[in-house]
């Protein structure tokens, strides 16, 4: 009897580590799956990260070579401000010796008649 229960207390026992080393190669083969799926991911994000710093330097040299036709935009902005500004003072000041000699002559007019 004790024979027979020492037997199968030893069948229960190797049938445990059998299961327990089946749970622990599943879980081994799922960790690895786990790492080569993360390693993939990062290999993906370091050519995603490696394509857009590309991109970042040509978009660098666009801008470079833009900025100085954009400064010379703002400053013909600003002469072309300016002289409008002159032009309307010389317009205003030219209209205002028009309206001045209109009114002497006007006075000469009446006053000569």
């Amino acid at each position: 009897m004790i024979n027979a229960t020492v037997h199968q207390q030893l069948g229960t026992l190797l049938a445990e580590v059998k299961n327990l080393r089946e749970d622990f190669r599943m879980s081994e083969d799922k960790s690895n799956a786990s790492r080569a799926s993360m390693h993939r991911r990062m290999d993906e994000l370091v050519e995603r990260v490696g394509t857009l710093e590309g991109s970042t330097s040509a978009m660098q040299g666009d801008i470079t070579e833009m900025k100085p036709i954009t400064d010379d935009v703002k400053k013909w902005k600003l002469m072309g401000i300016g002289a409008l500004g002159v032009i309307g003072v010389g317009g205003a000041a030219l209209g205002v010796t028009f309206a001045d000699v209109l009114k002497r002559g006007l006075a000469i007019l009446v006053r000569g008649e």
